[in-house]
């Protein structure tokens, strides 16, 4: 009884850090509660004679039930995505339920640059980033909840960090002009709009072999159903992705507001490299 009055004693202490911590891992009230919940289960049943330290060992339980969910929410994604999935939202957002006070509390915490890529992260890179960045907790305490090393951990919050700061200064080019041509093209070509993609291609548009407006215009008609407007290093583009990776990004050069040529790249070792931020159509930047 003295063990586990100790046990709740020191979970009660720790809570609204852990369920603070939990809501920046997750993105959701409901879904962090649950994940404090569980964390509370674990704790309850678990032997705390060896426990040294309580808040680091109530944060290493949170974050391994928040990686395993971070996990299963992947999977189901793949899962579900079947050939192509629809377009997504471009940031993360707490369900109608959260107040204001909540929303505000995320984005004031990690910025409105990690609302917009925090869900493009995988697990471990999320886990690295939020619990190094924004709860300082060291990645040496940081590598054995997501079975990395240290210096692993470091890397996976670094890339994490990169994407963020990239995506900081997206708000621009998402407005630009050339976001709207790339937009405006995406939505013709879905639609089959053959006038439409005439009027935003140069008549010297090319495409590989394909040369001249007309040809550039039939080739797209129908097309790019699967085709999602993003910002790739920065610039807007288009990313064709399957089971949530990209498989094809499509660039555009433009010049005196036309489209004067476009390139489809499906090498992954070069996609791997780039700085992809998937963006939801119309979508401006949120403040």
């Amino acid at each position: 009884m003295i063990e586990q009055d100790w046990v709740s004693q020191r979970f009660a202490e720790h809570q609204d850090r852990l369920q603070a911590m939990a809501y920046r891992m997750l993105g959701s009230p409901s879904e962090a509660e649950d994940a404090v919940q569980e964390a509370w289960l674990r704790v309850s049943r678990a032997d705390t004679g060896q426990v040294e330290n309580p808040a680091g060992w109530l944060t290493t339980v949170v974050a391994r039930v928040c990686l395993n969910m971070l996990e299963a929410r992947r999977s189901r994604r793949e899962d579900s995505a079947g050939a192509l999935p629809p377009e997504p939202d471009a940031g993360i957002h707490p369900p109608d339920h959260a107040g204001p006070e909540d929303e505000a509390l995320l984005a004031d915490s990690v910025g409105v640059a990690l609302m917009v890529v925090l869900d493009t992260l995988t697990p471990a890179e999320r886990l690295a980033f939020v619990l190094h960045d924004v709860f300082a907790v060291s990645f040496g305490e940081i590598g054995p909840i997501i079975d990395r090393s240290p210096v692993a951990a470091r890397q996976l919050a670094s890339r994490a960090r990169r994407r963020v700061q990239g995506a900081a200064g997206a708000s621009e080019a998402a407005r630009s002009a050339k976001r709207e041509i790339v937009e405006a093209f995406l939505a013709a070509s879905r639609s089959g709009d053959f006038a439409a993609l005439l009027e935003l291609l140069d008549p010297d548009a090319v495409i590989g072999e394909i040369r001249g407006d007309q040809a550039v215009a039939a080739f797209f008609a129908g097309r790019a159903q699967a085709a999602r407007l993003a910002l790739v290093d920065g610039v807007p583009a288009a990313v064709w992705s399957h089971l949530g990776r990209p498989k094809a990004v499509i660039t555009f050069t433009i010049d005196d507001e036309k489209i004067t040529r476009i390139d489809i790249d499906t090498d992954l070792d070069r996609l791997s490299d780039l700085d992809i931020v998937i963006l939801a159509a119309g979508d401006k930047e949120r403040r």
